[in-house]
């Protein structure tokens, strides 16, 4: 048992971090009084951190990739990656892009086309603002990207399948519906 220095409170030696050229080799402060502290100072040296992590990966290429290689290896470093990806990136919990993929039917928003085992669906997202809109499947994601998001261009597109096959028509009309019912959803924050 140990006091934290922090929060005055005794707590067993396994909720403090290890610490080399302390009496005891643990640190002062428990885990949870560090991790608050740690998440305080963020904001304060969050440009210099993302450097130094930057760098590093720079200068230790082989153990950066080495690392990514281990964590891909087992699904629980999968999982690892993509909540932090999901996370990172757009603000989302796996929890949430589940909720969301219940939402849209297990498919994409688009086509409909559910993803597949191995691949999960993009998260489509506004690039200037960021706000998360819908999840579609990599060619739906990339015809978007290729429009430039523009809903004119997929009018354009649309009116020009139009005057095609009738099948084609119909898949033009339903993709098109698929569209302009994609809204964007409100930013999550777990």
């Amino acid at each position: 048992m140990k006091t934290c220095t922090k929060c005055g409170t005794e707590q067993p030696l396994e909720n403090f971090y290890k610490a080399k050229g302390t009496r005891d080799g643990y640190r002062g402060d428990c885990r949870a009084c560090f991790r608050r502290r740690a998440q305080e100072r963020y904001p304060l040296v969050r440009d210099q951190a993302i450097e130094r992590a930057k760098r590093w990966r720079e200068e230790n290429v082989d153990r950066f990739r080495e690392n990514q290689r281990r964590m891909r290896a087992t699904p629980e470093g999968k999982q690892r990656m993509r909540d932090y990806h999901l996370d990172k990136k757009y603000g989302l919990t796996q929890a949430r892009y589940e909720e969301m993929l219940a939402d849209q039917g297990g498919g994409c928003a688009i086509c409909g086309r559910p993803p597949r085992p191995d691949i999960a669906l993009h998260v489509d997202h506004d690039h200037e603002t960021g706000v998360v809109r819908g999840l579609t499947c990599f060619r739906c994601n990339n015809a978007l990207g290729d429009f430039n998001d523009d809903v004119r261009l997929l009018d354009a597109a649309s009116a020009y399948l139009d005057g095609h096959d009738p099948e084609i028509r119909e898949l033009a009309q339903l993709a098109k519906r698929r569209v302009r019912a994609l809204r964007p959803l409100e930013p999550t924050l777990f």
